[in-house]
């Protein structure tokens, strides 16, 4: 048995860059930044940060990019594709991404025009808690299961190289 499965809460390092396969179906890319703290032989605290590359399909892309922006907090869960491609010079490139299956996004600001309420961070009896803090859940974005082509409403399974970048 294998398994493919990849797990990253991070920021994202830039604005999701949105366009479209052939097939007209959404794809949205962006990069999530995520921290590691650890002490050294030393004793002293420190900080290590991975890059790691996203792409979203479909509907869950079109909710990425209404969404999300630099910055936002957010839980993708997918698995590792790993694409190369040869430049015009013939040097061979690779890049690992995490193909989102699901997204969960983190708690926003309450300024602006904003959908969701940050969590409660004064857990306990609820009169401890300030009126102005709403206990909302954060949504949990699924990707929508591929049907078999055969049954009524099938969806096409994406092909990596129709990926327009």
């Amino acid at each position: 048995m294998n398994l493919n499965k990849a797990f990253v809460l991070g920021n994202l390092t830039r604005d999701p860059e949105k366009r479209a396969l052939p097939s007209g179906q959404s794809v949205v890319t962006f990069g999530i930044a995520t921290n590691r703290f650890y002490k050294d032989q030393a004793g002293q605290r420190q900080q290590d940060t991975e890059f790691h590359n996203v792409v979203i399909f479909g509907r869950m892309a079109d909710t990425a990019a209404q969404y999300l922006k630099q910055g936002s907090l957010v839980l993708i869960e997918g698995r590792l594709k790993t694409r190369n491609w040869q430049d015009q010079s013939g040097v061979k490139h690779y890049r690992t991404e995490v193909v989102a299956e699901s997204m969960q996004l983190g708690p926003r600001s309450s300024g602006g025009n904003s959908n969701f309420a940050p969590r409660n961070p004064y857990p306990g009896p609820q009169q401890n808690k300030p009126a102005a803090i709403k206990d909302e859940e954060i949504p949990v974005i699924e990707e929508e299961a591929v049907l078999d082509n055969l049954s009524d409403g099938g969806q096409e399974e994406i092909d990596v190289k129709n990926i327009p970048f």
